[in-house]
C-alpha cells in the first residue's frame, strides 16, 4: 500500500515536470508612429477612374438639389425685385421662364498629378524646370504678354490673341501700373528684350512670369508667332518645389480615362527623360547615386473638388517599370 503511493506520487511529479505543449504562435505587425503601416495605393488606371466616378456623383447630387430648390431660389428673386427691383430690372414672368430655361451647368473640374521626387532643389542640377506639350492639352487657356521691339511683330501677336504686345513702352507700363500683372498669364520675349526687362524683373519674377529659357519663352522673332500659339494652346509648365514635389495639371474630367492616360504617359517619360544623374539624400556612388535609390517616392491624383486624393501605385506610373501604365495584377 505504501508502495503504491510512492509510485502514484512519482508519476504525478513527472506529470507536472513535464513540458507544456507549445500554444498557437501570435504574430502581432510592428506598427508605431514611426513605423506607421503603409496606406493602400491604387493602379493609374483605376485611380483615375475612381476620381471621375466620383465627379459623376457630384454632378448628380447637385443637379438634384438644383431641380428640387428651384421654385425655391425664384420665389427668393420674386421676393426681392418686388421689394427692391428698378424698372430696368427684369420681370416676375421674364424671372419664371429665366428659371424653367435655365439648367444646372456642371463644372469641368481639372485632374491634378503631385509627384513626390527624390530630389533636393538646394543642391546643383536637382532642381527641375521645364515645359512640354501634352498630347490632349490640359483644358486651359492662357492670357500671354509679348515683349518685342517690332512694331509690326507687336501688331501681329495682338492680332494673334495676345494680351498685351511691345517693347519699351509695355515694360514702362507694366511698371507704372498701367498695365495689370494679372492680365495675363504667361510671357514670351525676344533675345533682345531681354536687357530691357530687368528693370521689372522683381515684378515678374515672383509671379513665375519671367521669360526664361528652360520654358522656352524666349524665342527669336521669327518663332515667337508660333510659340504664342503653343503658350496659349496650354503648353504645360512645371518646376519641383522647395521639396521636391512637381504638381501639374494633366486635364479635364471630361477627357475621359483614355486620353488622361496618354496625357500621365507623357508627363512620365518627360520626368524621366530630365532625370539628374545624383539624386537622393543617400551616399552617392562613382556613377552617380547609390545603387537602389528611389527616384519616385510618391504620387498623388486628385481633382478640383475632390475631398482628398488617391495615391497611386507608383509601379503603374514609372517608366522603368513592366507594369508602366497597366495594372500590377
Amino acid at each position: 500500500m505504501i508502495m503504491s503511493n510512492v509510485i502514484r506520487c512519482t508519476a504525478q511529479k513527472l506529470v507536472l515536470r513535464r513540458p507544456a505543449a507549445p500554444a498557437a504562435l501570435h504574430f502581432q505587425s510592428y506598427v508605431t508612429r514611426a513605423h506607421p503601416s503603409p496606406l493602400p495605393t491604387v493602379p493609374i488606371q483605376d485611380a483615375l477612374q475612381r476620381l471621375l466616378s466620383e465627379m459623376d456623383e457630384r454632378h448628380l447630387h447637385r443637379s438634384q438639389r438644383w431641380e428640387n430648390n428651384k421654385d425655391k431660389r425664384v420665389e427668393q428673386r420674386v421676393a426681392y425685385l418686388t421689394a427692391r427691383g428698378r424698372p430696368t430690372h427684369p420681370s416676375e414672368a421674364e424671372v419664371r421662364k429665366e428659371a424653367a430655361d435655365k439648367e444646372y451647368r456642371r463644372m469641368d473640374e481639372s485632374v491634378e498629378v503631385a509627384l513626390q521626387l527624390n530630389l533636393d532643389p538646394r543642391k546643383p542640377g536637382q532642381a527641375l524646370r521645364g515645359s512640354f506639350s501634352l498630347p490632349h492639352g490640359n483644358g486651359k487657356k492662357f492670357g500671354v504678354a509679348v515683349f518685342t521691339d517690332n512694331m509690326d511683330l507687336a501688331k501681329q501677336a495682338l492680332a494673334n490673341g495676345a494680351v498685351v504686345a511691345g517693347g519699351a513702352s509695355l515694360i514702362e507700363d507694366i511698371k507704372n501700373g498701367n498695365v495689370s500683372l494679372t492680365s495675363f498669364q504667361r510671357t514670351l520675349a525676344s533675345p533682345e528684350m531681354m536687357p530691357q526687362l530687368s528693370s521689372i524683373a522683381r515684378l515678374l519674377g515672383p509671379r513665375g512670369l519671367m521669360p526664361n529659357p528652360k520654358l522656352n519663352t524666349i524665342q527669336p522673332q521669327d518663332q515667337l508667332l508660333e510659340t504664342l500659339e503653343q503658350q496659349q494652346s496650354g503648353i504645360s509648365n512645371y518646376r519641383t518645389d522647395k521639396e521636391g514635389i512637381v504638381r501639374i495639371g494633366i486635364g479635364r474630367g471630361s477627357f475621359g480615362v483614355e486620353k488622361l492616360m496618354d496625357n500621365v504617359r507623357e508627363l512620365m517619360n518627360e520626368i524621366q527623360s530630365v532625370k539628374p544623374e545624383t539624386f537622393g539624400k543617400g551616399k552617392k556612388g562613382k556613377g552617380g547615386s547609390a545603387k537602389g535609390t528611389k527616384y519616385y517616392l510618391k504620387a498623388h491624383l486628385s481633382t478640383t473638388q475632390s475631398k482628398g486624393s488617391v495615391l497611386v501605385d507608383l509601379r503603374t506610373i514609372d517608366p522603368t517599370s513592366s507594369f508602366f501604365m497597366s495594372s500590377p495584377q
